[in-house]
């Protein structure tokens, strides 16, 4: 039985690894969707005028002298030309190296490099770059674990920095991002991390911007969009709330009958020197209990000889049966 329950023991631990494991990289896979693309070759219109006007003028140089030796060069030479016009579009900056060593930023818009000679590195993205990042199963400073969603506004507004001081940068401000989340979290009470947010996004939005500021790299906002705690803990709050809300309608209640018993004992002073005061309410209470058909009215016998209330009692039995229809003799 032992070796039994230590088994099913190992077996559950490696199935919650595995399942923390397929979240992680779950998390890798979403912020990196949002990551800018790689570098891949570009065609534009310039290029293709460049490879063109020397190929065709080839071509046509083979057909007056019969030798394919000017299509060739003319198809060379359009080829050599095309790497040379650039065309970056209005949010981008290209980071030209020159054999290995960095020698400017270009764009927006058309630029031109020496084909062979000069290289671009990264197209840098300057717009404002969202990647979302979570913190699963991390533990708060109470000893509670807890799942955390949050969202990273960020923008480069140096490109140079961004394309030389990292590796690359997108990935490393998301696990700049998922790091601070667990630190912050480490440091946080479940009740502060649940009423707090503001303030820990804004903990969390400085934390990654020191990190992020020697690559060029500003965050702008952070914001959480979800705290998941464990079901338990939930049913637990639950139920602490809905007890802190009885204990407050209790005290209400109480606090409602204090102020009734004032007034009653007010009422109390003006009906003790009033008779007729004190005879017309007894009137109206039988009244009231007379509105409902087949009701049972309980009144003590100190109130019917000091109110003098035994022929109200009389007239109210009388109604009593008429509104019941029974034929039995009023005692």
């Amino acid at each position: 039985m032992r070796r039994d329950n230590k088994l099913i023991a190992f077996a559950t631990a490696v199935a919650s690894r595995k399942r923390e494991e397929m979240g992680n990289i779950q998390n890798l896979v979403d912020s990196r969707s949002s990551f800018p693309a790689p570098v891949a070759p570009r065609l534009n219109f310039i290029a293709a005028l460049a490879f063109l006007a020397p190929a065709g003028l080839g071509a046509l140089a083979t057909l007056v002298t019969l030798n394919p030796m000017g299509a060739i060069l003319g198809v060379l030479l359009g080829l050599l030309l095309a790497k040379s016009p650039k065309i970056a579009r209005q949010w981008e900056r290209a980071v030209v190296l020159r054999l290995g060593k960095f020698v400017g930023l270009r764009g927006p818009g058309l630029f031109w490099i020496v084909p062979f000679v000069d290289s671009i590195s990264t197209w840098i993205d300057q717009r404002v770059i969202t990647t979302g990042f979570a913190a699963e199963e991390t533990l708060t400073s109470d000893t509670v674990p807890v799942n955390v969603d949050a969202v990273l506004f960020w923008v480069v507004y140096d490109p140079e920095k961004a394309a030389l001081e990292v590796q690359n940068y997108p990935q490393a401000v998301s696990w700049a991002a998922q790091t601070a989340l667990r630190d912050i979290i480490g440091r946080t009470s479940l009740s502060d991390l649940l009423r707090g947010r503001e303030r820990i996004e804004d903990e969390l939005q400085k934390l990654i911007d020191e990190r992020s500021n020697p690559w060029g790299v500003t965050v702008q906002s952070v914001e959480m969009r979800d705290v998941i705690i464990p079901a338990a803990l939930q049913d637990a709050m639950s139920r602490e709330a809905q007890a802190a809300r009885e204990k407050a309608a209790r005290v209400i209640l109480a606090q409602a009958e204090v102020e009734i018993a004032h007034q009653f004992d007010k009422a109390s002073e003006s009906y003790h020197n009033n008779p007729t005061a004190l005879h017309l309410r007894a009137m109206n209470m039988l009244y009231e209990g007379l509105k409902e058909k087949g009701a049972l009215m309980l009144v003590p016998s100190s109130a019917v000889e000091s109110m003098g209330m035994g022929g109200l009692m009389g007239a109210a039995a009388l109604r009593q049966q008429k509104l019941t229809g029974s034929d039995e003799p009023v005692e």
